[in-house]
């Protein structure tokens, strides 16, 4: 073998070596692309299916108060209780997850929702038109009918119109709340609001006669005044009849229906009914 023969031979190999180079990083970048939109495809599919999430990580957070007893309280061993937690756990059980609790102030739980801290807000919130704006609800999983409440000597309020001139607590971001500025002030005339972040403050007030009546609904109201000997009482008839649904972020249909077989089931079988009676002490009206 002569020195060209051989220097042929290398530059030969060094071409070969070469291109199998190329072609393996033009291989290498072009399968790169596709893995990465198939990843980026299946994060946009369980992006937006909010009931698959909750499944994949097997655990619904669920936001309330655990102020308002006896639909949601901290009990004696510090675990959320009443009968929203008890529907939160059934339902939390029929889509196949443990359920977690997150409490806070009422008027935080929608934005705590957005901001997807939460997964589902089940503590007494009202359906509204505007929650309906920003939110998704479930069917109602209860009816409740709101009454004036004053303390036991005050004779001088029956009804809304009596407001005139007097100051009234309510709860601040309730429906109560939306209710009495948005049509009850209209009607009525002048009057002052003050708004408390949870309902036995309120109460206090009211039986200490630092505000002239309040309105809420009796299943609320019951628990706290046996427990403070307040002496308050309900006036005149129903102002109001409100509607509480589970409420989740916008544009989730797929864990809208989950959450309506489930409450339907739990109707069906009389799971909701006994749930009911322990609470309230009565069936619930049809």
């Amino acid at each position: 073998m002569n020195n060209t023969y051989g220097t042929k031979i290398r530059k030969g190999w060094s071409i070969t070596a070469i291109l199998l180079m190329v072609v393996l990083v033009l291989s290498a970048c072009g399968s790169k692309p596709a893995a990465e939109n198939g990843n980026t495809n299946n994060a946009a599919q369980s992006g937006g299916n909010e009931l698959e999430q909750i499944k994949s990580a097997g655990v619904m957070k669920v936001g309330m108060m655990g102020t308002y007893r006896p639909y949601n309280f901290l009990n004696d061993k510090k675990e959320m209780d009443g009968f929203d937690a008890d529907i939160a756990r059934e339902v939390a059980k029929r889509l196949g997850v443990k359920v977690e609790f997150v409490s806070q102030e009422f008027s935080g739980l929608t934005p705590s929702l957005q901001a997807k801290k939460l997964d589902a807000i089940i503590s007494q919130m009202t359906i509204t038109d505007d929650r309906k704006k920003v939110l998704d609800f479930s069917d109602p999983y209860i009816t409740n009918q709101v009454k004036i409440i004053v303390k036991e000597d005050n004779n001088d309020i029956t009804k809304l119109e009596d407001f005139k001139g007097k100051t009234i607590g309510v709860g601040l971001g309730t429906n109560d709340e939306t209710y009495l500025r948005n049509e009850v002030l209209p009607k009525v005339g002048d009057f002052t609001i003050k708004t408390y972040d949870d309902v036995i403050s309120s109460l206090k007030d009211l039986n200490a006669g630092r505000i002239d009546a309040t309105i809420n609904n009796l299943y609320a109201l019951k628990p706290i005044v046996d427990a403070n000997g307040f002496k308050i009482k309900a006036v005149g008839e129903a102002i109001k009849s409100d509607q509480a649904g589970i409420a989740v972020r916008k544009d989730n249909p797929e864990l809208v229906a989950a959450l309506n077989d489930a409450l339907k089931g739990m109707k069906d079988d009389g799971t909701y009914n006994t749930i009911f009676k322990k609470w309230f002490g009565e069936e619930p009206a049809q």
